[in-house]
């Protein structure tokens, strides 16, 4: 049980004790009192003072080290679990999910997420594979899981960093509690870590490679641990498409969720499919298909390989270039010359996410990788044909280079973050994309008319 701050200033026998005893200025300890919470480099003191384990401290409960200093590989009394960076950083916390096995972990790029909701839907969006999770919103877990949120059957994430411990659900719709659904799916968390901590150091010097593990036997080889995640190479020229991408070709027909009847089909729910897209799969999450049928799209489904000929074999009336993983210029190894081929037919093309940047490099420009990414469903973007400013869904660690856009190819859309490209358009063909996430899910429905349009593009043919 979490001890207050007041309850361990009493214990020490006051202010001017506590900092006495713990070896830090009163000035500092009265700063406690003001937050609530005692930062994470007075943990170890404040534990051998107290006696308290880790889990009955108030505020972050994470124990980073120096960068470049590996840690202790004993953990502090309370934590199971750990997280290590490349750098020899250590975030000691509670472990939950799954077990990470033979005291490897699991290894992936470290981001952070500012959405305050859909944590499910987050967790399996395939455009987070060989990522590591971290939320910044501390409340995770409190409406548990279910069999419906969830945009691919299998979580592509590699591990999630939390706060907070996880709690019961509370939720009508709840069917297990997150921690189930993790072990479920072989996914490790780790809780108690300083996530504010963790996403500055993200902020400030962009996405460190690191390790998750929760050993059953608790065990750690901290150095082992280090090591990997330093000789992981990282997002740049991973194809991770092929990974996460279907097999094989299949039909969509389910519709957005509506209350009360959850998800509908084309014609049941008075949606009749007049359009045939074909939308090619580099991990495309379901509520983009669900979005696609919603607005009258009889949706072909095609695997991130196939190439131009297999995609016009299906006679589209539109092409749609689906989110998904990795670097661009990796997948656009094969995907490039399947989009050129659509463009050459003249077929009208919609592209979201990785599909944007596929577009963008099929006409000619360049991606580079961004320092931090952009992910969240709070993301300002600003249609410039119109000065509209739409608050999106974003899930992205590249981008495109607007100064190497073609002269037939302009700008439409701008982040309102940091002005990198958020939208394009052709001026001499049915071509356009954008950088963010229009279906949301999780996040606002402020760009969902970009779904219609895409539309409007096809019956102006």
């Amino acid at each position: 049980m979490t001890v207050s701050v007041d309850d361990i200033l009493q214990r020490l026998g006051g202010l001017e004790a506590a900092a006495g005893l713990t070896g830090v200025s009163t000035e500092a300890v009265r700063k406690w009192r003001q937050a609530r919470a005692i930062p994470t480099r007075h943990w170890p003191r404040l534990i051998a003072a107290t006696g308290l384990a880790l889990e009955d401290l108030p505020g972050p409960a994470a124990l980073p080290q120096r960068r470049g200093e590996v840690a202790a590989e004993e953990p502090p009394p309370g934590a199971s679990a750990a997280l290590v960076l490349a750098d020899g950083s250590l975030f000691w916390g509670q472990g939950f999910g799954a077990h990470t096995a033979g005291g490897a972990g699991q290894v992936g790029e470290v981001c952070f997420n500012t959405g305050m909701t859909g944590y499910q839907e987050t967790l399996t969006d395939p455009s987070y594979a060989g990522q590591i999770i971290t939320f910044t919103f501390p409340h995770i877990g409190n409406v548990g899981a279910n069999a419906e949120d969830i945009e691919a059957t299998t979580p592509a994430a590699r591990g999630l960093v939390v706060r907070q411990p996880i709690t019961e659900p509370s939720n009508w719709r709840a069917r297990q509690t997150l921690d189930a659904w993790l072990l479920s799916h072989g996914i490790p968390g780790i809780a108690g870590v300083d996530t504010r901590a963790l996403t500055i150091r993200i902020r400030d010097g962009g996405a460190p490679t690191g390790v998750i593990a929760f050993p059953e036997d608790g065990h750690f080889d901290i150095r082992a641990l280090a090591a990997a995640a330093a000789a992981w190479p990282g997002l740049e020229g991973m194809d991770l498409a092929r990974e996460v991408s279907c097999t094989q070709s299949y039909s969509w027909d389910e519709t957005r969720w509506a209350w009360p009847a959850g998800y509908g089909r084309q014609g049941g729910s008075g949606t009749e499919a007049r359009h045939l897209v074909v939308a090619v799969d580099y991990g495309a999450k379901r509520n983009i298909l669900r979005s696609l049928a919603s607005a009258g799209c009889r949706v072909a489904v095609v695997p991130a390989s196939a190439t131009a000929e297999e995609i016009l074999a299906y006679r589209p009336a539109g092409v749609f270039l689906s989110n998904g993983p990795g670097d661009p210029a990796a997948t656009g190894a094969y995907a490039v010359p399947a989009i050129q081929g659509v463009l050459a037919a003249g077929v009208p093309i919609f592209g979201i996410c990785l599909g944007h940047q596929l577009l963008a490099r099929a006409l000619g420009a360049r991606t580079f990788k961004l320092a931090r990414g952009h992910r969240g469903a709070n993301q300002p973007v600003k249609e410039l044909a119109t000065g509209k400013v739409e608050i999106t869904s974003q899930n992205h660690g590249f981008a495109v280079d607007p100064a190497s856009l073609p002269a037939n190819v302009e700008v439409t859309h701008v982040s309102l973050f940091d002005g990198t490209n958020e939208g394009i358009a052709c001026t001499d063909r049915p071509a356009f994309a954008v950088q963010y996430h229009p279906e949301a899910s999780p996040g606002p429905t402020d760009s969902h008319y970009l779904f219609r349009r895409f539309v409007a593009m096809m019956e102006g043919r």
